[in-house]
């Protein structure tokens, strides 16, 4: 995961682009097995903005959008929720969700 400074769900909720805000730890076996699935439908996708959050105890923006388990995909259009993926197994489920927010 990137060690950017995490954005507030305030900035998340402004967003005008479509976004891919992915939470997901460093350690975890499924986020990290997710990587390539989520290249490979982003590669298809080089308009959507795509946010990594590092998640945990405590990290108040993963617990705004209720995240349970990692990692978990929130894609969004104008700032708002279309679309939601946890734990994704193809790069067609994402590739799928991607369209609902890229305007495909």
């Amino acid at each position: 995961m990137n060690s950017i400074v995490e954005p507030t769900r305030e900035e998340i909720d402004a967003l005008a682009e479509p976004t891919v805000v992915e939470f997901g730890a460093a350690h975890c076996g499924h986020c990290r097995a997710a990587q390539p699935l989520i290249a490979e439908a982003f590669a298809r996708h080089p308009g959507v903005h795509h946010i990594k959050i590092e998640d945990g105890p405590g990290r108040r923006l993963g617990r705004s959008f209720r995240v349970k388990l990692w990692p978990t995909l929130v894609f969004l259009r104008h700032g708002q929720e279309v679309a939601r993926l946890v734990r994704p197994a193809d790069a067609d489920e994402i590739e799928q969700a991607l369209a609902q927010i890229d305007g495909a």
